[in-house]
């Protein structure tokens, strides 16, 4: 791949989108320069139809002619293509890294169904199942991050590595959550590990300028899709 970073980057997607935010959180880690194209939500673009035939899903990364799909995929090939940028996203050591990979599946897998759970309740029973399943994958997520990080601010340790940004692209539509629901998902007592690491993870330079206001994603959220969950991978 040498020599192929220097073509131009687009990424197709939409600013409320933790999916994302993702690889655009990985490419300002690289200090690579890239051009968002913003696709209107509900409607799908030619180009984001022709790059991603198969889901027909945003984000879309196009490195110069060659489109890559799949929010954590695309954060793996940017990892992989300016790997003399930045520092490594991905854990050099084998077994580090299927740690992290493990993590970043179980986050899609587990932990985010359970928090669409409580948007997608129909009565007050199933939201507070939701709630509980939510709090459920909190609690194993902080054992997680006790445990991969170290001691130090992130999951992937000095720096953010690829769990905080499979992680940390949610925080926003977890505030929205929290503030939607009347409920506290970052909890000092229950998760203290989590809440520091979202307050360091959002106050990261990489992460600013990606990150949206919790109140304009809640409208957006109230606009776009009323009670629907926000919008997928």
């Amino acid at each position: 791949m040498a020599g192929s970073g220097s073509e131009e980057v687009k990424i197709l997607g939409g600013w409320p989108s933790p999916f994302v935010m993702r690889p655009r959180i990985a490419l300002n880690i690289k200090s690579v320069k890239y051009y968002l194209l913003e696709e209107t939500f509900g409607s799908k673009s030619e180009l984001l139809l022709k790059s991603n035939p198969i889901y027909k899903k945003m984000p879309v990364l196009i490195h110069g002619d060659k489109p890559i799909c799949e929010s954590m995929i695309i954060v793996q090939y940017i990892d992989d293509v300016w790997a003399s940028a930045g520092h490594s996203i991905i854990p050099s050591d084998p077994y580090d890294a299927s740690i992290a990979r493990f993590w970043a599946t179980y986050i899609d897998d587990k932990f985010f169904p359970s928090l669409m759970g409580i948007a997608k309740s129909k009565d007050a029973e199933e939201k507070k199942a939701a709630i509980e399943q939510a709090i459920a994958a909190f609690g194993i997520l902080e054992e997680a991050y006790q445990k991969t990080s170290k001691g130090k601010d992130f999951f992937g340790g000095e720096k953010i590595g690829y769990v905080d940004i499979a992680f940390g692209c949610y925080v926003g539509w977890i505030r929205v959550t929290e503030k939607m629901n009347g409920i506290k998902l970052f909890d000092e007592e229950k998760v203290p590990g989590l809440t520091k690491w979202a307050e360091k993870f959002c106050a990261d330079e990489t992460v600013k300028s990606v990150m949206p206001e919790t109140d304009a994603l809640m409208e957006f959220a109230k606009k776009i899709f009323g009670s629907k969950p926000p919008p997928s991978n």
